[in-house]
């Protein structure tokens, strides 16, 4: 299968240059240590005589976030170093961000071609690898198992779509999934469509999602979440804390409906404002022409982070920084969700903070979870448009009902923490 697959990749690479060129233009930043995705890394020198090195691959900002945990829990045997690397620009930043002191190296994933993906393992030298969530990369595997070096896929997801896709090829699917010495699957859903793919049984966990154990940080406390919300322009001396509406990790179309329904609040007399922060800083234009054709005050961030206090909307068009911004809305849309969209941002950091959530019809690459916090009165579900709508007017005026639903996904979001650490000593076992 693997020299199928490099006679294929080499057109598929050629067909995709222009597509990372734009990348480069687009995004900003792109450009920085593109060498890495041709494999060309910085020489590491082999491993101290008791120590082992593990290579940990995370794809963008996401992952990078959710990891924390798990490096923490790795590097508490003094023997393990760890070399990072992630796909994206932005999650190459955030790792460097978050990491520089932390792991033996940060860099850039190589790009999936034998040529590029040799040169990088001769290079890193790790001991043994770990992926995230959904990636299957096959030139990887095979390096790994034609060294003998233990590979592991942590937080495992299998999407709807994914699911169908792998259905279709099963040999393909069975072949990569039993590379893997050990899959920690992110829900019990995860695992079973892992099992029915040809993934060995006894080698496949279910001790929850990573994502789980990130701490909340920065944690405002309540005069640092007025001074942000007067840093927003939704709050000045004279005035109550209006009520604060988050679109969290948007997607086309999201921000347009988000706005409608806000307009529909402040002529039912509601006192409400209207954060997004979407899932790509760089649609931030797109949204603005949105925002120009409607007659509320807004403010885009990444012009000036101070915006004038009688503002109504605020665009978040900057990476990195929704835990923090979060923290002042009383509810929460999850973006991704409503149709045509149907895969789902992750719910899990707005259920740790307490914010009632809404979320779209299907929620796919988060089915079980989202399931789970409907069932523990976290969440609701919504259709379509009329439904956000409606369902930000109810809970606008039952806080009682906020009230319960912000203690259920603390409650919930509790319960589901650890898998870190359990993970961590399978894999040093």
């Amino acid at each position: 299968m693997i020299w199928f697959y490099r006679l294929l990749y080499l057109p598929a690479l050629l067909v995709m240059l222009p597509y990372y060129l734009l990348r480069m233009w687009r995004r900003g930043g792109y450009a920085k240590d593109f060498q890495h995705r041709f494999g060309r890394f910085d020489q590491l020198p082999p491993c101290r005589a008791g120590q082992r090195r593990v290579w940990l691959q995370a794809v963008s900002v996401g992952e990078v976030f959710a990891i924390g945990p798990l490096i923490d829990a790795l590097q508490a045997d003094a023997s393990i170093e760890i070399v990072l690397t992630t796909t994206t620009s932005t999650g190459y930043a955030e790792a460097r961000k978050r990491y520089q002191q932390q792991v033996l190296s940060i860099g850039i994933f190589p790009l999936d071609f034998w040529l590029f993906s040799r040169r990088a393992w001769a290079c890193i030298q790790p001991d043994l690898i770990i992926l995230t969530e959904s990636e299957l990369w096959p030139e990887h595997l095979h390096q790994a198992h034609s060294r003998g070096i233990p590979t592991y896929l942590v937080n495992a997801r299998i999407s709807d779509r994914s699911f169908k896709r792998y259905q279709r090829l099963p040999h393909i699917a069975q072949r990569l999934l039993t590379k893997f010495d050990a899959i920690f699957a992110a829900s019990q859903l995860d695992r079973s469509r892992l099992v029915s793919l040809g993934a060995d049984s006894s080698q496949v966990y279910s001790f929850g999602s990573i994502k789980f154990d990130v701490s909340v940080q920065p944690l405002l406390n309540q005069d640092e979440q007025r001074s942000l919300l007067y840093e927003l322009g939704f709050l000045d001396s004279q005035s109550d804390a209006p009520l604060v509406l988050l679109g969290s990790s948007t997607w086309p179309g999201e921000e347009s409906a988000l706005i409608r329904t806000q307009a529909i609040l402040i002529e039912a007399g509601i006192n409400c404002r209207l954060l997004l922060v979407p899932r790509h800083a760089e649609r931030a234009e797109e949204i603005v022409a949105q925002l120009r054709t409607q007659s509320l005050s807004w403010h885009q961030r990444s012009k000036q982070i101070q915006a004038n206090h009688d503002n109504y909307i605020y665009l978040a068009d900057t990476t990195g920084e929704l835990t923090r911004l979060s923290q002042i809305a009383q509810i929460v849309f999850i973006g991704k969700s409503l149709p045509p969209h149907h895969a789902g941002q992750t719910p899990i950091e707005a259920a740790s903070l307490g914010l009632p959530i809404l979320m779209g019809p299907e929620m796919s690459n988060f089915k079980d979870l989202s399931q789970s916090l409907i069932r523990s009165g976290a969440a609701l579900q919504v259709a379509d448009e009329a439904e956000l709508t409606a369902a930000v007017l109810q809970l606008c005026a039952a806080e009682l009902s906020r009230k319960a639903m912000a203690q259920a996904g603390r409650d919930w979001h509790a319960a589901n923490r650890g898998s870190s650490v359990r993970i961590a000593a399978v894999i040093k076992s």
